[in-house]
């Protein structure tokens, strides 16, 4: 049996289903795009009969596209069938996807009918479509729910008819991955013909067992998976195309791969993010924001003696750079050491002890441990040598009056004073570190906070200004929060001289 698992995407078509997920057509061609860079086979691209809006999706990302398959979706009605044609008439590879419900409930209750008549019109369908097109994929909705043996008379019927593509869908999502497993393994068994065409999956969520039972059905010959980038889909959603991919890259055993450039994951997941304004939620597998995120301190140790004693992924694999090593309260020392060496300080032991005590007194008190905070913690105990320092400060300013700072700086040793006044004390005080740094920069952002609560707090201030299109932020922290913004403001500034390696000054 061939090892190689197609991947059919139908993000644009299942997927959009969800209520106010819908896209334009320009936005539908762009996933398109990046559903073909990142090496999907099959792009279902719409319900052409549905609306116009879908039919011309179809049509345009056929034109857009080059390699994948292009499928349309329709009922198993002559009519539905001609205008899924005409949407592809621009396709490289068009396929027509068709069918009809097979289970009891679908039958009866549905659909009104009985299961020779829907035997009948599974068979007529697929004839029809074969008119148009040679690729021709067949759905027998609600398999999940259907009775082995009357859909394995369906599948073999079908097959007969000219389907190339057989799709056993648990479309309520109720299977165990067992019972699906089962399923799959029964078609292969019990229909004489199944090997003249390929078996797919199309598994929902309902249960949360969507992707299990979608890799129970490849485990038992299905070759082709019908998914979605996020899950996302109808109710809860279908199996996730970035799960499926990574399980059988991860279990090298199942000798099972895909067409997948799974560098690609990460920014498609977040593109569809965007243009559906649906939020992954941080613990969703693969591309969720915490996937690949350590707060145990336990964990993070681990992993930072080696990757694999807690991550089976390399997150570099999905197109994330690194894993995250978040500080909280329940972190240790390797992690907070971790942390600091990144930022260019380096403590001995003793001095890390008590950074660390102090460290986790602040964790205790905030759910989220920036950067900025460590620098407060390590003071003047960790910071680098910088090029231009704040030698003296002083600043008149109250009702009345206009704000004046007076200013000196050492650059490397000599040292330059300013007086500037401003529209307040802050702006007073930039203005003569200006006056003597020759920088054009422009202030971008100001942020101001304090870290605990109270009159005689630490304030600390973050600041981005922009020079010759670069953006460079700096950080400063003092109970006196006009010595912190200019503190600020030299970080960037000694970062815009490191990035140049020249400072030019005005003689005093």
């Amino acid at each position: 049996m061939d090892n190689r698992v197609y991947i059919f995407d139908t993000t644009l078509r299942d997927g959009e289903q969800v209520p106010g997920c819908q896209l334009n057509t320009i936005e539908k061609i762009e996933v398109a795009k990046v559903l073909e860079q990142l090496g999907v086979d099959v792009i279902e691209a719409g319900f052409p009969i549905s609306s116009p809006g879908d039919f011309k999706s179809v049509v345009e990302i056929s034109k857009a596209v080059t390699w994948p398959t292009i499928c349309a979706l329709t009922r198993a009605v002559e009519k539905d069938i001609d205008v899924a044609a005409e949407s592809l008439k621009y396709a490289k590879r068009g396929r027509i996807h068709t069918g009809i419900g097979t289970s009891p409930y679908h039958i009866i209750s549905k659909l009104n009918s009985n299961p020779e008549e829907i035997l009948e019109r599974a068979v007529a369908a697929v004839k029809y479509a074969k008119r148009y097109v040679e690729d021709v994929e067949f759905y027998a909705e609600d398999a999940g729910r259907s009775d082995n043996v009357y859909l394995a008379r369906v599948v073999e019927a079908v097959i007969k008819a000219g389907a190339t593509v057989v799709n056993i869908p648990d479309t309520t999502g109720y299977c165990l991955p067992s019972e699906f497993g089962e399923k799959i393994k029964f078609l292969f068994e019990n229909v004489p013909n199944i090997h003249k065409a390929i078996v797919s999956t199309h598994c929902h969520n309902d249960l949360g067992m969507a992707t299990a039972n979608t890799i129970a059905g490849v485990m038992n010959g299905a070759r082709q998976v019908e998914v979605t980038i996020n899950g996302i889909g109808e109710r809860a959603g279908n199996t996730s195309l970035e799960e499926v991919v990574m399980i059988l890259r991860s279990h090298k055993e199942l000798d099972l791969h895909t067409n997948i450039n799974t560098k690609n994951i990460y920014k498609t997941s977040k593109l569809i993010s965007s243009l559906m304004n649906m939020p992954v939620q941080p613990n969703k597998a693969i591309v969720g924001r915490n996937a690949f995120a350590h707060s145990s301190g336990i964990h993070q140790d681990g992993v930072l003696k080696n990757r694999e004693n807690y991550e089976i992924i390399d997150p570099v694999e999905v197109g994330i750079n690194e894993s995250s090593i978040v500080l909280t309260a329940r972190s240790g020392r390797a992690a907070l050491n971790h942390h600091l060496d990144m930022l260019g300080v380096k403590l001995d032991k003793e001095k890390l002890d008590d950074v660390y005590q102090d460290f986790l007194l602040l964790a205790d008190k905030k759910k989220d441990i920036k950067e900025d905070d460590l620098l407060v913690l390590v003071g003047e105990r960790g910071i680098g040598e910088r090029r231009i320092k704040l030698d003296f400060l002083q600043v008149v300013t109250g009702k009345n009056l206009i704000p004046m700072a007076t200013l000196r700086l050492d650059i490397a040793g000599e040292k330059f004073t300013a007086t500037e006044s401003g529209n307040g004390p802050v702006d007073a005080a930039i203005k003569a570190v200006k006056a003597i740094i020759h920088r054009k920069v422009t202030l971008q952002e100001f942020l101001i906070q304090a870290i605990n609560k109270g009159s005689d707090d630490i304030g600390k201030v973050h600041m981005q200004v922009e020079h010759e299109n670069n953006i460079f932020n700096g950080f400063g922290a003092n109970t006196d929060i006009i010595t912190a913004s200019v503190e600020a403001f030299l970080d960037a500034i000694n970062k815009i001289g490191n990035s140049e390696h020249a400072t030019d000054v005005k003689s005093n």
